[in-house]
């Protein structure tokens, strides 16, 4: 046997990707001590932290409206299960955190999707997670984004949704041409 056949099983990592975005960086540097483009690893019992003090958040903002801790992100296993998840906790007093549309006060926390928008003040990260198998600990992988993660318009109202059926086509199609819909076979 070859020593490649005898060697143990390479086991992935997750990784945790943020991508950054803030309207001044381009003149207030606010991501300055973020370390961008470079994996980091983050043992699993460790919160990492983010915020404007850095003798205490692992990854630092150089903004003064940021809270010395703004939140907190804890690798951990879900209860009799395999399954690898982070949570996110808002560590600010001043400020509200919110993950896609869920308002986090104070010490709230809820589990961090899988893809999900982060916002307080006009920070914007949009977090993604990669799964893996390792135990402990994981990756972060920061990138800065150059436009908007989340881009404000304002729409037209809109009617309301409706259910799109199986065959793909609106019934909406058919009301707004004044036609009522017909039933047809499916092999038609």
């Amino acid at each position: 046997m070859s020593s490649f056949e005898d060697a143990e099983t390479e086991e992935t990592v997750p990784c945790l990707h943020m991508t950054f975005y803030h309207p001044c960086q381009g003149e207030k540097m606010m991501f300055r001590c973020l370390n961008f483009c470079k994996r980091e690893q983050v043992r699993a019992d460790e919160a990492a932290k983010f915020g404007r003090d850095s003798s205490v958040c692992r990854y630092s903002l150089m903004d003064a409206r940021v809270s010395r801790i703004q939140f907190s992100l804890q690798f951990y296993r879900k209860l009799h299960s395999s399954e690898c998840c982070f949570e996110i906790k808002n560590l600010s007093k001043r400020t509200k955190l919110t993950v896609n549309q869920t308002e986090l006060g104070y010490l709230n926390k809820v589990d961090l999707p899988w893809r999900c928008v982060i916002c307080f003040g006009d920070y914007q990260i949009l977090a993604e997670v990669q799964e893996g198998e390792s135990v402990d600990y994981f990756e972060t992988h920061l990138h800065l984004a150059e436009a908007p993660i989340l881009q404000e318009r304002s729409l037209p109202s809109l009617p309301s949704l409706q259910p799109v059926p199986e065959s793909g086509i609106s019934s909406s199609i058919f009301l707004c041409q004044d036609k009522s819909p017909t039933e047809m076979d499916e092999n038609e």
